[in-house]
């Protein structure tokens, strides 16, 4: 037979008044008298109903985790690792994730989540780059949201986001130490915060080393920037500018595009071209050559966008803050020093 909070009580020596306002914390109780209504709550294995904690609290205990389809489904290790960090870190939080994903058009006639309509989530968390007209319905609801991987529209919002800048300057200026002056930008989806940032971090180091930006060889004119862009995005790059001896791209997915283009138009790699990626994802350590990247920490960017909506919820008033998690430069044999053809 499953204990009750009446045998929480009995055992503790509280009331049962005091058991729920342990564990639903909706009013202070000494630390003495907290400590020993936990310790039985752990001793005799007891699980609150999360639907009488709700009617309690006036609370649902979940948040909301939104991405686009294609967020999901084309870079899902990047997504789903940062879906895996707020996951570990709500279940300490005592939260439950709810996911979703809605289209990467989704316009005004679309239905919004279903736990948004049935209002069965506390805060939002809304990961990479979703359409504008989302965040304006969703503003009606006011539902206190965190954005990870995404700078809103207004900017008015908690953020966490990766540090770009920096690590598109760490990436240019491996290349560059290495002896490469002809490097190229290639992305998609400029318009994202976060490509566009890697973007001004790639421009930062080639002025810090005082080498001339061109813009015949920043390429950024297409929507996603995935591996069939990549190999794309490559080709309208070495059809023209044949003198390239290195590339940085936006993320790893167009990193691998690049260097399938590479391979089957006959450059070796290093040898001929230098090739590094941005995100660090599973896929790289199987490349030939392995994939050097900017690795971002995926799983520390959900904890951390968790901490800030716990926060958020716990204050009850709106915290526009901004949270950057470095990254770090990972050396693989993609590149090497550059020698003349």
């Amino acid at each position: 037979m499953k204990p009750t909070i009446k045998d929480i009580a009995n055992k503790a020596g509280v009331s049962i008044a005091t058991v729920s306002y342990v564990i639903n914390k909706t009013k202070p109780i000494s630390a003495e008298t907290k400590n020993r209504v936990q310790k039985t709550i752990k001793s005799l294995n007891y699980h609150p109903s999360k639907s009488a904690r709700s009617l309690v609290t006036g609370k649902t205990g979940n948040i909301g985790f939104i991405l686009t389809d294609d967020h999901f489904l084309r870079t899902e290790p990047f997504y789903t690792r940062i879906f895996l960090g707020t996951e570990f870190e709500a279940r300490g939080e005592g939260y439950y994730i709810l996911l979703t994903s809605i289209k990467p058009d989704f316009n005004e006639k679309d239905s919004l989540p279903r736990f948004i309509l049935n209002k069965s989530v506390d805060g939002l968390l809304i990961a990479g780059k979703i359409p504008s007209i989302l965040i304006s319905r969703l503003s009606a609801y006011n539902i206190p949201t965190v954005f990870v991987d995404f700078i809103p529209p207004g900017n008015n919002y908690p953020l966490v986001l990766i540090d770009n800048i920096q690590g598109g300057l760490l990436a240019t200026s491996h290349l560059i130490n290495l002896g490469h002056r002809n490097i190229a930008y290639i992305s998609g989806d400029i318009d994202h915060p976060s490509l566009s940032d890697r973007l001004s971090g790639y421009k930062q180091a080639l002025e810090n080393a005082k080498i001339p930006i061109r813009n015949n060889l920043i390429f950024t004119n297409t929507n996603y920037p995935d591996r069939q862009n990549g190999f794309y995005l490559a080709k309208k790059l070495f059809t023209n500018n044949k003198e390239v001896t290195s590339v940085f791209a936006g993320n790893d997915a167009q990193a691998i595009g690049v260097m399938h283009y590479l391979k089957d138009n006959g450059y070796k790699i290093p040898k001929d071209v230098s090739v590094i990626g941005f995100d660090d994802i599973e896929a790289d350590l199987m490349l030939d050559p392995p994939l050097t990247t900017i690795r971002v920490p995926k799983v520390e960017l959900g904890v951390e966008a968790l901490r800030l909506i716990v926060n958020l919820l716990k204050n009850k008033k709106s915290i526009h803050k901004k949270i950057l998690i470095p990254v770090d430069l990972i050396i693989r044999n993609s590149t090497s020093a550059y020698k003349p053809r």
